[in-house]
């Protein structure tokens, strides 16, 4: 009995483990798309090779002036190629939302009904919200492992001077909408939204153009609006306007056509004020006086507040996303098929 016993032991412990793979639904979806699924990681590896490599590069042209304890102004001097291209890549990640949602959130769903693949899943004993779910999930995992990876990177190679550069205007779409929690709701929404579009149109390359114009539309809707989610701060002196209006704090956005007229009474006025008497200095001046302009008033979002915005952005984005999802699993429960 003890030899049995043993010899059992010794064969339990000599069975290979079985790795961790992928089954059933989630096997069926993955092969489904997974030429989409590997190009995006793929990509993304790519992007995250290429970032750390110039981030590497950027922080060799820093230790060159003292890095990270810069004293001086004197790095500015050669930073243009390096701004120009932080810019450049910037921009292309802007797109990235309107591509997943396209190339995959468009042909999730609509590429299976138009396939006739839908009939034939469920009827192997596949629930409709089962299988939206699945394809939904694993869609979603994808695109926030790719999105966020990026968002990653791209803040890392960013980050030595993110609060040290005026140029790099932090509240452009290059910045903001490419770091942080942004981009992934922004693709989360756009994905979604692609597969509600091609489960309602139910072909595939209709599905894509409504989806690349919704997608359009989101971008446009998120530029106009993403200033709206700071709190402006309001800057003022009372030192006259001779010198100048003050100087903002470091990585501050000014909002508003620029510096307006102060009075001593707290009112302000538009720059434009005596814009009409400028024949010689002494009735400009002259004119000021009498409107009893002693001083500068500017508005600005500082760059302290950049994370709450993106956070509160990404939110509203991805509530959004939750209401589509949900239209998503109402329809498709009653007329998927």
């Amino acid at each position: 009995m003890t030899a049995l016993t043993d010899r059992a032991g010794t064969m339990k412990q000599g069975t290979p483990k079985r790795r961790p793979h992928l089954s059933g639904l989630n096997w069926l979806i993955w092969r489904q798309h997974r030429a989409g699924f590997w190009t995006i990681l793929a990509v993304t590896a790519i992007g995250i090779g290429l970032m750390a490599y110039w981030r590497a590069g950027l922080v060799d042209y820093l230790t060159g002036y003292g890095y990270p304890h810069l004293s001086s102004d004197e790095w500015q001097s050669g930073f243009e190629p390096f701004s120009e291209r932080l810019f450049d890549v910037g921009y292309y990640l802007g797109f990235l939302p309107i591509l997943l949602g396209v190339f995959l959130g468009a042909p999730l769903v609509a590429g299976d009904l138009e396939a006739g693949t839908t009939q034939l899943v469920l009827g192997h004993s596949v629930g409709r919200t089962k299988w939206l779910a699945t394809k939904l999930a694993i869609a979603g995992l994808v695109v926030v492992v790719s999105t966020g990876a990026l968002s990653l990177a791209f803040q890392s190679w960013w980050s030595p001077v993110s609060e040290r550069d005026s140029s790099l205007d932090w509240t452009s779409g290059k910045l903001f909408d490419v770091t942080g929690p942004v981009p992934v709701a922004l693709a989360l929404l756009t994905v979604v939204g692609g597969a509600a579009i091609g489960m309602l149109l139910r072909r595939t390359l209709i599905a894509m153009v409504a989806t690349f114009g919704f997608a359009v539309v989101v971008q446009v809707i998120w530029s106009r609006f993403r200033l709206d989610l700071g709190t402006p701060v309001t800057l003022t002196s009372h030192n006259g306007v001779v010198d100048g209006p003050p100087a903002l704090p470091a990585g501050a956005h000014q909002l508003g056509q620029g510096a307006s007229f102060l009075t001593d009474s707290g009112q302000v006025l538009s720059w434009q004020t005596c814009v009409d008497q400028t024949a010689t200095a002494e009735a400009h001046a002259a004119c000021l006086a009498a409107e009893h302009v002693d001083g500068w008033s500017m508005d600005y979002l500082p760059y302290s507040q950049m994370q709450g915005m993106q956070w509160l952005g990404a939110a509203i984005l991805l509530i959004l996303t939750a209401g589509i999802t949900v239209f998503v699993f109402l329809w498709g429960r009653k007329r998927l098929v």
